[in-house]
């Protein structure tokens, strides 16, 4: 409290960063203490920003301490929530409210998308990047006010005001349809492969099936039905197109080396034909 109070007073004779102390107050809940760490949460990649040594930093950083503090909260929010519930139960809440699209969302309701420093083509063709500030944000106000801070933010901000844990537990997700439509979207080859078809002790028959994308292996699942297993790899692979930048522009550089074998392809065929690719009717 005392704290606030000083950096209220400071706010009186401040003229640098003053606009952003004050839109971070109504989007965080409390005025930052270190205000770099939030102008580092908010610097995308694609602006080059360079610090007195001459490196580049960006928010990738503190976007990846944010995804992790940010699961621990939400983990912690749902296991008290929900007294009782299962393991399976509270890990699938738990993901449905720290999804892309989710933290998406919330970025831009709240205002963070408008704060956040990108160049305007990446902002524009990138749907992750509010979601990927998200995260940062909350790595900013884990360094600056400690975990107690992040779970007020989520709960205060969040929970209270924008999003209905309850609604969203129970709604049912279909990651299959959501990967599918990811993969046309961005014209990435998805394919479900069954990997085994078995019994377990009790002769039930069992199913578990591979997700692959671009001749790349992701995610794995067993169900007892195909659909189970299916859903259980399409959730598996969703995470991990969520949690690993690297694992996607492996996938986004299979595409690329498709794309131009594909491309060499008709190239050769047109070459063989007359009249430099033109067929010829006979007659």
């Amino acid at each position: 409290m005392f704290n606030d109070l000083m950096i209220r007073v400071k706010l009186l004779f401040l003229k640098k960063d003053k606009e952003l102390y004050c839109k971070l107050r109504p989007i965080i809940g409390f005025y930052p203490r270190k205000i770099e760490l939030y102008k580092l949460a908010l610097s995308h990649k694609s602006i080059m920003n360079r610090n007195r040594k001459g490196q580049i930093v960006n928010n990738e950083r503190l976007e990846f301490l944010g995804d992790a503090i940010l699961g621990a909260v939400v983990g912690h929010i749902v296991f008290k929530h929900f007294p009782g519930k299962r393991e399976g139960f509270l890990t699938t809440t738990r993901s449905k409210l720290v999804q892309r699209e989710m933290l998406g969302k919330l970025a831009k309701e709240m205002g963070v998308t408008d704060l956040l420093l990108s160049s305007n083509s990446t902002l524009s063709h990138n749907s992750y990047i509010g979601g990927n500030a998200f995260e940062a944000l909350v790595g900013a106000i884990y360094l600056d006010r400690g975990y107690n801070a992040c779970m007020r933010f989520v709960e205060n901000k969040i929970l209270a005001n924008l999003v209905n844990i309850d609604r969203v537990a129970y709604k049912e997700v279909n990651f299959k349809s959501k990967l599918l439509e990811w993969s046309q979207k961005n014209h990435i080859d998805a394919k479900f492969e069954l990997i085994e078809q078995a019994q377990d002790a009790n002769g039930n028959p069992t199913f578990e099936y591979s997700v692959v994308l671009e001749g790349l292996a992701a995610g794995k699942g067993k169900g007892y039905s195909k659909k189970e297993a299916q859903q259980k790899a399409a959730r598996q692979t969703l995470e991990k197109l969520h949690k690993s930048s690297t694992f996607v522009d492996n996938v986004n550089a299979a595409k690329a080396n498709r794309q131009k074998q594909s491309a060499g392809s008709a190239k050769k065929q047109n070459n063989g034909l007359p009249d430099g690719g033109k067929q010829v009717e006979n007659g």
